[in-house]
């Protein structure tokens, strides 16, 4: 086995958290008036470049990618990738499998300001749903996006220099 290749067998140990890769994205720019993301967002590898743009649904009236979508394309990628190998250990083809996420971003009641809910929905031709279905909850414990909406994460902010 590739030493870079994941496995759920080979790349766990111990009882720490030990990262496996990172990534850093920068928002510049943009307008702030309206308590929503606009602007640039660069990953620092360069493989990211993209003006963010706000939903025409808020106000906006420049169509283009905004948070929610770059969210729910992080989402509905990790729980493929999570039930596509599982699949794989069970002898599927996971050559099939879609995974559409729809991301609503809304008032939270709780305080007034703002909240995500995220909803995914799994289409996989030609595997029944008794195989499909612990698949789907195998893969929700095993995709840290899916880890994410249930529990939240370890998360810091601090301000530079």
């Amino acid at each position: 086995m590739n030493e870079h290749t994941l496995s759920t067998e080979h790349d766990h140990s111990g009882s720490v958290f030990k990262p496996l890769y990172v990534t850093r994205v920068a928002v510049t720019g943009g307008d702030s008036g309206h308590a929503r993301a606009t602007g640039r967002a660069r990953s620092a590898d360069g493989a990211l470049a993209l003006e963010l743009r706000l939903p025409e649904e808020l106000g906006g009236d420049n169509p283009g990618p905004n948070p929610e979508q770059l969210f729910a394309a992080g989402y509905a990628a990790c729980f493929q990738g999570a039930l596509s190998l599982l699949a794989r250990q069970h002898l599927l083809d996971p050559g099939a499998i879609t995974v559409e996420a729809t991301v609503t971003f809304g008032r939270d009641p709780a305080d007034g300001g703002y909240q995500l809910r995220a909803d995914l929905v799994v289409t996989w031709p030609g595997v029944d749903r008794a195989t499909a279905t612990p698949l789907l909850a195998q893969a929700t414990a095993l995709c840290p996006y899916a880890k994410m909406a249930r529990h939240g994460i370890p998360a810091t902010i601090a301000l530079a220099g």
